[in-house]
C-alpha cells in the first residue's frame, strides 16, 4: 500500500499531494479506462489507484505481488503515520517526499524533508517493527554519511529498545478523528540539574526540529536516569539522547562545569585543609621540642591525670551513693514488710479476742436459759423423770440405764443430762430445746425425751 507511484509519463507521483507531484489531477489516474500503467517504485509491481472510506488516496499493488515488497508490508498504522509526518513537513514550509530510496539501494525514507532552498535534507522514519540498537544505528550512519540528518519515530505504547540510543521520538495516536498526534517520550528539558519528559503535538515537534530549534543532544552519564509518573507509579528511564533546545543542552553542560567547578572548589579547599593540618602538626613538634613544650606538654600531662582523678572519684563516690540509697531502700522496704506483719499478727488476735468474747457470751446466755430450762421442774419431779427413764428402757429393751450422780447437765448436749448403757451414751434426758442448734448433732441423735 504505497502512497507513490512511478507514472509511464510523468514519472514519479505522490498521492498525499494535491497535484501529485506532477500537475496531475487524481482523476487522471483514479478508475481511469483505460488503466494507466503505474508501477510500485520498489518491486516494479502494477499498481493502481484507491481511496479509504476516509478518502485517504493511495495506491494498492495487482494480484500476485511479490511477497517481499516493504512498500506492500506495511500496516495501516505504518501508512497514517507516514502521511502525518508528510503533512506536519509541508505545513512547516518544507518540501515532503514519501518512499524515497537512495540511489544505490542502501536506504529508503519513509517521508524525506527538504529545505525551501534545497541545502537541508531530513528523513523521518517510522519504525514499528523490531530492530536491534545496532542495526538501527548502522541505518542511522548510512544516512549521515549522505549529509542526511534523521528523526526515527515509533507509535507504540512501550519505548523501544533503541529509543534515546538514536535521534528517535515515541508519539501516542490519538484515540479519535478530532485529536492530535502527540510525541511524549524523546523530547526533554534540562532544568534544576537534571532532564524532565516534555510532550508536544507532532505537527508543533516537526516544526521546531526543521526550524533548527530542537536538535539531538546526549545526555551526560550521571543525567541519563529520569523517573516519569506512568499511571500512579514512579518509574525510571535510562535516556543518553533527546531532541531538546539550545538552552537545555547549554544548561546541561554550564550544571556541569558548575558542579565540576564545585568539585574542584571542595578538593581545593580540601587540600588546602589538609596542608594547613601538616604545618600546624610540624609547628606543633617543633615547639614541643624546645623547654617551654616539654614544661607545657608535663603540665597538660598532670592536669589529664587530675581530671582523669576526678572523674574516678565521682564515679566512685556516685556508686558509693548509689549503694546506700539502694541499701536504705532495702531497709525500708523490710520495715515496711515487719510493720505489715506486726499489723496483720494483732488484727488476727483483735478477731481471736472478739470470737472469744463471743462465745463466752453466748456461753453465759446458754447456761442462764438452762437454768431457767431445769427451774421449770422442782427436785422431786426431776428424781421422777429419772425413775421413769430407768423403768421405759428395761421396760422396752431390757437394757438398764445409768443416770449420773447429782444429775449433771451437759453444754454439749443442750444442757440435757447424758444417761449411758454398756459403757455407752444411750441418750440425753430433757436437752433444752432452744439450745440445740448450738449443740453438736451427733451428740443429740440419741437424745430422749419423757
Amino acid at each position: 500500500m504505497p502512497f507513490t507511484a512511478l507514472h509511464p509519463e510523468a514519472g514519479r507521483i505522490d498521492a498525499t499531494l494535491p497535484d501529485l507531484g506532477a500537475s496531475l489531477d487524481w482523476s487522471r489516474v483514479y478508475k481511469l479506462s483505460p488503466r494507466v500503467a503505474l508501477t510500485c517504485p520498489e518491486c516494479a509491481w502494477g499498481v493502481h489507484a484507491k481511496h479509504s472510506p476516509n478518502r485517504v488516496r493511495f495506491f494498492c499493488h495487482d494480484g500476485g505481488r511479490p511477497p517481499e515488497c516493504s512498500l506492500a508490508n506495511e500496516s495501516w498504522e505504518h501508512h497514517m503515520l507516514k502521511l502525518e509526518m508528510a503533512g506536519a513537513i509541508r505545513a512547516a514550509g518544507w518540501f515532503a517526499e514519501l518512499e524515497v530510496a537512495a540511489a544505490d539501494g542502501s536506504w529508503r525514507a519513509d517521508v524525506m524533508a527538504t529545505s525551501p532552498d534545497s541545502e537541508q535534507r531530513m528523513a523521518w522514519e517510522a519504525q514499528l517493527s523490531p530492530i536491534t540498537v545496532e542495526d538501527i544505528t548502522a541505518r542511522t550512519d548510512r544516512y549521515t554519511a549522505e549529509g542526511v540528518t534523521m528523526c526515527w519515530v515509533s507509535p507504540h505504547k512501550r519505548p523501544p529498545v533503541w529509543l534515546g540510543a538514536v535521534p528517535s521520538v515515541r508519539v501516542r495516536v490519538p484515540e479519535e478523528a478530532d485529536e492530535s498526534w502527540v510525541v511524549d517520550d524523546g523530547l526533554g528539558s534540562f532544568v534544576s540539574g537534571g532532564w524532565f519528559f516534555q510532550e508536544a503535538e507532532l505537527g508543533q515537534f516537526v516544526r521546531w526540529v526543521l526550524r533548527g530549534q530542537l536538535r539531538p543532544w546526549r545526555s551526560l552519564p550521571r543525567h541519563r536516569e529520569v523517573m516519569r509518573i506512568v499511571g500512579e507509579e514512579h518509574r525510571w528511564f535510562v535516556r543518553d539522547l533527546w531532541w531538546t533546545s539550545r538552552q537545555s543542552a547549554e544548561a546541561q553542560n554550564a550544571y556541569e562545569r558548575e558542579r565540576e567547578q564545585r568539585a574542584e572548589d571542595a578538593r581545593q579547599r580540601e587540600a588546602r585543609r589538609q596542608e594547613l593540618e601538616a604545618a600546624s602538626r610540624e609547628r606543633r613538634k617543633a615547639w614541643l621540642a624546645t623547654p617551654a613544650g616539654q614544661e607545657a606538654q608535663r603540665r597538660r600531662h598532670e592536669a589529664r591525670v587530675q581530671r582523669d582523678a576526678q572523674k574516678l572519684e565521682q564515679k566512685v563516690s556516685a556508686r558509693r551513693l548509689r549503694t546506700r540509697r539502694e541499701e536504705e531502700e532495702s531497709r525500708h522496704r523490710a520495715a515496711l514488710r515487719e510493720r505489715q506483719v506486726l499489723e496483720e499478727f494483732m488484727q488476727e488476735q483483735r478477731r481471736d479476742a472478739q470470737r472469744q468474747a463471743a462465745l463466752q457470751e453466748l456461753e453465759l446466755r446458754a447456761r442462764a436459759t438452762a437454768e431457767e430450762w431445769w427451774a421449770l421442774l422442782s427436785r422431786p419431779q426431776v428424781e421422777e423423770l429419772f425413775r421413769a427413764v430407768v423403768d421405759a428402757t428395761w421396760r422396752r429393751e431390757r437394757v438398764r440405764v445409768r443416770i449420773p450422780e447429782g444429775g449433771g447437765v451437759a453444754a454439749n448436749f443442750a444442757y440435757g443430762i447424758p444417761v449411758h448403757a454398756f459403757n455407752r451414751l444411750y441418750g440425753i434426758v430433757r436437752p433444752c430445746p432452744e439450745l440445740l442448734p448450738l449443740s453438736p448433732p451427733a451428740g443429740l441423735s440419741a437424745g430422749l425425751r419423757p
